[in-house]
């Protein structure tokens, strides 16, 4: 059975961009017993939510980039996505817009960030075979 990560349009990825990470943290494990381990990765800090008895994440936490700095705190969700590239134009010639271009996340896939022609926005992905 195909997971989320390999269905074209299923959420897929849940992720914090906070300008507290330690309190962002502490909150969200005491609310509601997340487990929250930190990813190796020497390009930033971030923390991958795993829930229950399960070792598999279904979100993460990170601070918010230094381009997107004076940006409030804020959670984002992720679509799976057979093309990130086509799927991003796609977007833009139905009335959205192309926020953040397609780009890699080393280890994990492409993703881009869309706004729909209302205003939402919305990030799309491509993971890399697991």
């Amino acid at each position: 059975m195909p997971s989320a990560y390999e269905i074209h349009g299923a959420f897929s990825w849940t992720e914090l961009m906070t300008t507290d990470v330690a309190g962002a943290r502490k909150f969200y494990s005491n609310l509601f017993g997340w487990k929250i381990k930190d990813m190796d990765s020497s390009a930033m800090e971030y923390g991958i939510i795993s829930t229950g008895d399960k070792e598999e994440g279904i979100g993460g936490i990170m601070a918010v980039p230094q381009e997107a700095q004076g940006m409030p705190s804020s959670w984002g969700t992720y679509v799976t996505v057979k093309n990130v590239d086509d799927v991003a134009g796609r977007a833009a010639g139905l009335g959205g817009k192309v926020l953040a271009p397609p780009q890699d996340i080393p280890g994990v896939g492409r993703f881009a960030v869309i706004q729909d022609p209302q205003g939402a926005t919305l990030s799309i992905i491509t993971y890399l075979p697991r």
